[in-house]
């Protein structure tokens, strides 16, 4: 059976980013295509959308399902890191834009293939890879780190109390034979936790979930990269208000997030560059010159509505964070 994704608070996204006729549109995650193939829809007839994915493979489900846009020239498609954003737009002759999305979740896709290794629902090799060309595996990490890298990793990412546990009997594991795949790796989670246990678990998650996370951020450096995107989308975007070279309204950004650690960068960003002075709240005067270039959409995280949870329960822990481009100051 095809597996299809579900792209998650497609309302919410279209709702916020707001797209217009003739509007430039960047979806720095472009998945399966659903985001962006709402914001063509609603930008029609002449909204353009720059997509971005690591993935070549989505890119190629992309371009076959959305090739009406592609040969009109309304969808550009672009392999590549999100991280990379302002070199992407600027190798396209893309911007200033009216809206950019980043959706920080995996496809359904990429999830259900044993191939990519992201899951322990099938048996696959430990890769975790978005991007087939880079170098580091997560069996590299797991078979190479020393134990105490193996433990800060489970801990900082995947928040993992049992993580120094899990590190010990992977490092003891793994001099008996290499850990290549992911069913014996969520064996050796769980016989760890189960080990460490003096009580059963409090929630209903799999033992291998937190380690699993975290693998895959640190693999694929999701972190950093979300840290150097989020200056650059704030660059990208236009600041409205008929400035040359720019069209109608104030450009914004939404991102969405799926767990704690990614959304508070996100929350941290945008509430910093919502405000506009940063010095110590005892200082008299401020000396640090800065000026809020953001104005918040969400105080708070949107999250999906239970009927969106029930119809795709992966959208579960998404939450989704929107602001709009402030017009500068006059010195």
């Amino acid at each position: 059976m095809e597996v299809r994704h579900m792209p998650v608070l497609l309302e919410e996204v279209v709702r916020f980013l707001q797209p217009q006729a003739g509007g430039h549109y960047i979806d720095g995650t472009l998945g399966d295509g659903g985001h962006t193939e709402a914001i063509l829809e609603r930008s029609a007839p002449d909204g353009r959308v720059l997509g971005i994915d690591l993935d070549p493979e989505a890119l190629d489900r992309v371009a076959r399902r959305l090739s009406r846009y592609v040969k009109s020239g309304r969808l550009l498609l672009a392999q590549g890191n999100f991280a990379d954003l302002e070199r992407i737009a600027a190798a396209h002759a893309f911007g200033p834009v009216q809206g950019i999305l980043l959706d920080l979740g995996f496809s359904s896709l990429q999830l259900s293939d044993p191939r990519r290794g992201l899951s322990f629902a099938a048996e696959g090799p430990l890769d975790m890879r978005l991007d087939p060309a880079q170098s580091l595996s997560a069996a590299d990490l797991v078979n190479q780190a020393d134990e105490q890298e193996l433990a800060d990793i489970f801990y900082r990412y995947g928040e993992e109390r049992y993580a120094r546990q899990i590190a010990r009997r992977i490092v003891r594991e793994r001099e008996q034979a290499p850990i290549t795949s992911t069913r014996r790796l969520a064996e050796i989670v769980t016989a760890a936790i189960a080990a460490a246990r003096q009580r059963p678990p409090r929630d209903g998650i799999h033992p291998a979930t937190r380690v699993f996370m975290a693998l895959r951020i640190a693999v694929n450096r999701e972190l950093e990269n979300v840290e150097r995107a989020l200056p650059q989308m704030l660059n990208l975007l236009s600041r409205g208000g008929g400035a040359p070279g720019e069209r109608g309204l104030a450009g914004r950004m939404v991102v969405i997030a799926f767990h704690s650690l990614e959304d508070r960068i996100v929350k941290n960003f945008m509430k910093r560059e919502a405000t506009d002075c940063l010095c110590p709240p005892r200082t008299p005067v401020c000396v640090c010159g800065h000026r809020a270039r953001l104005r918040l959409l969400t105080p708070k995280p949107v999250w999906p509505t239970a009927e969106e949870i029930s119809a795709n329960p992966r959208s579960r822990s998404a939450r989704l964070r929107a602001a709009e481009r402030l017009a500068d100051l006059p010195a």
